[in-house]
This record gives structure tokens, C-alpha cells and sequence, in this order.
């Protein structure tokens, strides 16, 4: 039987930075993924936002990573040529209710260290029709250090470095079953033949498969359920420079506006519980977009809208029903030695890959 020293399930771009960060430090890596090439999961299914860190709890693993993702992943694309844009975002409050939120979003992101360059700025109604005229809205805030990022391209390097590092990628391959050790003893289907490989590391970074993997390894599990949300995208050319987001609605970010690297607009994600994995748009849901844009752009066209794709997000909750934060599940979680399980890597993920890399490799690659 095989035995590598680190196995990581999953090439999303949370992987790839886990097998990248893993090689770095000197250890033989395999990389498993069920599909035939990186990043064809969630994580090219997203709103390839470099996020800032404004809504998440104070102290949570989600401010954490997001702050220090944020930086590294910035750092990252600048030195590798990644396409990125710090490109800025406003958020838009559209009623005197509304406006509240907003203070309380800049409560939140001052006490997460959302501070100095990177501080939220406060706009009025005329500020913001300066910088984005075709915006309505009553009060806005400005975030500076919020961008975009080209995720294919991002996820291409990534794994561009694992390799060049020593890392071997093994695509087509499912993984059924895991038998925790040390050494770890895992199980499936590789090009259609049955396999069976030995880890003496291994991180479960398997997106919206990770919690069905350890919950099969007889490993402890959180309460996870999927959020599908479908994007729209728009047939001509856009008004905006900035993304343009209305303040947060429950489940989500409410349907805002994304650039991507070559300037095309696009608007979501909505939020749609769902049992089974499929990415298919659905089509009946423009209406409510197309309500939801007109709040904070009155001007959008009619017909305008066109559907885009769809992604899904893993997500967690607590007992009470409340959002629960990241979760990495290391050896003193788990009682295994070198074994970590990541569950609802969500947004921001994304932004948050380098650094959830860094502490996932910290805690597998020495427990």
C-alpha cells in the first residue's frame, strides 16, 4: 500500500493553499479531488471577492481569517502576477432602518481591526452619487480595502507552486471511506479502479463533502446544511467601478453587484436551501432580483438580466439555529493524531485560503 506523508482531499482553492503551504515546509503531498481538474467545486462558483472583514463577530475564526487572508492573499497576487483590484465597495442603505445596520456594520468591522488604511469610510448621499451616479440610497459606507480577484487564475498558481514544490495531484479520484490511524487509511475509486493509500497527515478540505467524509470516518460532526444562491448577470456594459452591496438580509449579503476582471457585472447571490448538489440557475428567480437591484439602482434596464451560474455554499449553525463560525477540527478536536477535517469553509473563504492554510498545516502537519 502507499503511504504518503501528508494526503489533503480537495484541490478548492482552500486545498491547493493547504498542499501549497504543506510542500513549502518540506513534506512529501498528494492531493486528492474527485473531479478532473482544480477548483471545479464551490470554489469557482463564487463572487470572487477579496473580502475586508466587516461582518463577521469579533474574535471569530471568520475575522481571524479573513484579515489575515486579506493581507496575504493581496501580497500573494502582487508578487505572483495574479489579476486582482483593490477596487473598493460601497455598502448602501436605502431607508432610514437600513441606516442603522449600517453603523452597526462599522461598529463590527472597527472592533475585528478593520482600522486604519483600511477603515470604513462614511458617505453621504451626494459622496456616493460622485463616485457611482447611478446609485440611489440614503447613506452609504466606503470600504477601501475590499477587491476582486481572477479565482481561476489564483487557483492555477496555487497549484502551479505545489507542483513546482514536489506536490502530486491525483484528479478523477473519490474517496469513499477513511480509516483513521496514524497512519491514516483511505479508500475508493481512482480513474475507475478501486485504490487503497495510507497518510501519515491527513486534511479534509473536501468543500461541501467534507462533513459526509468525517461524519462516515465515525468522526464528530457540526450541523451542516447547503445554501445554493444563483447569480445573474447583466447583457450590456455596467455604470459601476465599485461594488455595490445593500446592507446584509438573513442568510446572506442580499443580492449586490460584482466586476470581474474584465469588467462584466454581475448580481447575487440570492439564498436557497437544497438537499442535492446541482448548479443549474433558476430562471424564475429574476423577478426578485430584478426587484431587489431596482432598491439601490432604479435604473436598471428592462431584460437586462440574463442567468449566470450558481454556487453553493457548505454552511453551519449551533444548536439554537444560529450561523456557526469555521470550523478546523485538528488532532485535539479530534483525539487523532494528524488529522484535521475543515467544515463550512464558506465566503470568506476565498479571501481567507492562505491563512486557514497556515492553520490547518500548523495543527495537522505537528499533532
Amino acid at each position: 500500500m502507499d503511504q504518503f506523508e501528508v494526503v489533503v482531499i480537495g484541490a478548492g482553492v482552500v486545498g491547493l493553499a493547504i498542499a501549497r503551504s504543506a510542500v513549502l515546509r518540506g513534506y512529501e503531498t498528494l492531493v486528492i479531488d474527485a473531479n478532473l481538474s482544480a477548483g471545479m467545486g464551490i470554489s469557482s462558483r463564487n463572487s470572487e471577492v477579496i473580502h475586508a472583514g466587516l461582518y463577521y463577530p469579533p474574535g471569530s475564526q471568520k475575522a481571524f481569517h479573513c484579515l489575515r487572508g486579506k493581507q496575504l492573499l493581496y501580497d500573494y497576487c502582487q508578487r505572483t502576477g495574479v489579476p486582482h483590484e483593490r477596487i473598493g465597495k460601497l455598502i448602501v442603505a436605502t431607508s432610514e432602518a437600513e441606516e442603522a445596520q449600517l453603523d452597526a456594520i462599522a461598529k463590527r468591522a472597527q472592533a475585528s481591526g478593520v482600522t486604519g488604511a483600511d477603515a470604513l469610510v462614511q458617505m453621504t448621499p451626494a459622496q456616493v452619487q460622485l463616485l457611482e451616479p447611478a446609485i440611489t440610497c440614503t447613506a452609504a459606507l466606503m470600504s477601501p480595502s475590499t477587491g476582486i480577484v481572477d479565482s481561476h487564475a489564483l487557483m492555477t498558481q496555487m497549484m502551479t507552486d505545489a507542483e513546482a514544490n514536489g506536490a502530486v495531484f491525483a484528479f478523477g479520484t473519490r474517496i469513499d471511506q477513511i480509516n483513521p490511524g496514524p497512519p491514516h487509511h483511505l479508500s475508493g475509486v481512482s480513474v475507475g479502479e478501486p485504490f487503497e493509500l495510507a497518510a501519515k497527515h491527513l486534511v479534509v478540505a473536501a468543500g461541501l463533502h467534507s462533513t459526509s467524509l468525517a461524519r462516515n470516518a465515525q468522526l464528530p460532526v457540526p450541523d451542516a446544511y447547503w445554501l445554493k444562491g444563483n447569480y445573474f448577470v447583466l447583457n450590456q456594459r455596467g455604470p459601476f467601478r465599485h461594488l455595490i452591496y445593500p446592507v446584509p438580509v438573513p442568510g446572506g449579503l442580499g443580492v449586490h453587484v460584482t466586476l470581474d476582471m474584465g469588467g462584466g457585472t454581475r448580481f447575487g447571490p440570492d439564498t436557497q436551501p437544497i438537499d442535492v448538489e446541482e448548479y443549474e440557475v433558476d430562471a424564475t428567480r429574476q423577478p426578485d432580483f430584478e426587484a431587489a437591484i431596482r432598491r439601490y439602482w432604479p435604473g436598471l434596464p428592462a431584460k437586462a438580466l440574463h442567468p449566470g451560474y450558481a454556487g453553493i455554499r457548505p454552511k453551519l449553525r449551533t444548536g439554537d439555529g444560529a450561523a456557526a463560525d469555521f470550523m478546523l477540527h485538528g488532532p485535539g478536536d479530534l483525539g487523532v493524531a494528524g488529522l484535521g477535517v475543515l467544515h463550512g469553509i464558506e465566503s470568506p473563504g476565498l479571501t481567507a485560503s492562505l491563512s486557514l492554510a497556515e492553520a490547518a498545516c500548523d495543527a495537522v502537519l505537528s499533532g
